[in-house]
């Protein structure tokens, strides 16, 4: 163990030295005294870069590389380790500089779910060091499930997405500045089709198109076989290939689980409604799409009711739609509900007693109500006045003040979130 720790650190040292300019990224993680930092998202979206850039920072305000230990839980030389290897490699951490055993030292997991029983390493750590601990991972169970009942309070998790339309210009190196006349708000127009279209992967961002789709799915493809088949030992791949390929091209549509069974079933597959259903969990869980639910007092409407099918990055479906000219108002819309949840709001749609649709009905951490309705183009009169009629309508029926989101409206309110981010 002791051979390869050195191994992995002389490795890492080298990594960390080359490592080339990093797109600062918008998420903040604060240090809170006595806290795990876990961050959670797709693979591919950053994760380990933020860890990167946190190291460099360590190092810039002179922590010594003999007080971090960074390790990828996904490197093939460790990656089938369990819980008790994993402290072993800790211990002989400690050993090699055991001075770290009086002064504070900074851990970095990566991926920290592929170590089965992790949990009881990272309490004994956090309990029993001096220690900031990082971790990340690539399952939403991590923010949910394996948080509330394993790290018991210990912990505060934090969401990693691609690049946000002002990060996506930032990885270009182009300054966002709300337009103050045509010819700025046609540049940006233009930037926002293009991010519409490519997505926000950092990987990707300066590809040109056939590379960057490729790269795309198979980013898909990686989640398919790590996240989902391997996670939770599914035998039925072209099912849950379909499946996940029907959602991604279908963006900011209604979909009911019911109608979407009935679609499998005539396809010739047999399966169950309860598979269904756990598929579209699993697929969730790998931070790949959301189902978002109607708003509704009754518990039995929000769940009767079709859902909201939403991507992790507008990028991804258009690597399956392989055309934005048809469904760009649905690639906006997308957008827009990952800027909420990067804003940490609780998402719903709504219908009013009219049968108005809502594009987003949120609750922010504040408990703040707002209504958001979404559109592309509104250029037609009919088309504005449709709109602006069901917010309104929503409005009053409600109570809560409500936004239309369209290119003249958004980059003025994007500006705005980023400051409250």
């Amino acid at each position: 163990m002791q051979s390869l720790l050195q191994t992995l650190r002389h490795e890492f040292e080298i990594k960390i030295n080359r490592l080339q300019q990093i797109v600062h990224r918008d998420l903040v993680v604060p240090d809170i005294p006595g806290k795990i930092k876990v961050i959670v998202g797709m693979r591919r979206t950053g994760k380990t870069y933020y860890l990167l850039e946190k190291i460099q920072d360590l190092l810039k305000k002179g922590v010594p590389y003999s007080q971090i230990l960074y390790l990828s839980l996904e490197d093939d030389r460790i990656q089938q380790i369990n819980a008790k290897q994993l402290a072993a490699l800790v211990d002989e951490f400690y050993t090699l500089h055991p001075e770290n055993h009086q002064q504070p030292c900074y851990l970095f997991f990566d991926e920290i779910h592929a170590v089965e029983g992790w949990s009881q390493v990272i309490r004994r750590l956090q309990d029993t060091k001096e220690v900031n601990l990082y971790l990340t991972g690539s399952s939403a169970k991590l923010l949910s499930k394996e948080i509330a009942t394993e790290l018991r309070g210990r912990s505060i998790a934090y969401e990693m997405w691609p690049f946000s339309f002002t990060e996506y210009l930032r990885a270009l190196n182009i300054e966002f500045k709300e337009p103050k006349s045509r010819i700025d708000f046609d540049y940006c127009k233009k930037y926002l089709h293009t991010y519409l279209s490519e997505g926000g992967f950092p990987e990707t961002t300066l590809l040109a198109f056939p590379e960057k789709n490729t790269i795309l799915q198979e980013y898909v493809n990686v989640v398919i076989y790590r996240d989902v088949v391997d996670r939770y030992h599914i035998s039925n791949l072209s099912l849950i290939k379909y499946i996940i390929k029907t959602l991604l091209k279908n963006p900011a549509t209604s979909m009911a689980t019911n109608k979407l069974y009935n679609d499998i079933k005539s396809q010739g597959y047999a399966v169950g409604r309860t598979t269904v259903y756990e598929y579209l969990e699993y697929i969730t869980d790998a931070y790949l799409t959301f189902m978002v639910p109607l708003y509704s007092e009754s518990v039995r409407k929000t769940q009767i009711n079709p859902k909201k099918i939403y991507a992790v990055d507008p990028g991804l479906s258009r690597a399956y739609t392989f055309s934005t000219s048809s469904n760009v108002g649905h690639l906006f819309e997308n957008m827009i509900y990952l800027d909420l949840r990067r804003a940490g709001q609780e998402i719903y749609y709504y219908f009013t007693k009219e049968k108005y649709e809502i594009d987003f009905f949120t609750r922010s951490p504040e408990g703040k109500l707002h209504l958001y309705q979404v559109a592309w183009d509104i250029e037609d009169p009919k088309t504005l006045e449709r709109e602006t009629r069901a917010l309104r309508s929503a409005e009053q029926e409600l109570g809560i003040p409500g936004t239309l989101l369209t290119p003249e409206t958004y980059f003025s309110w994007a500006r705005k979130q980023n400051e409250i981010i």
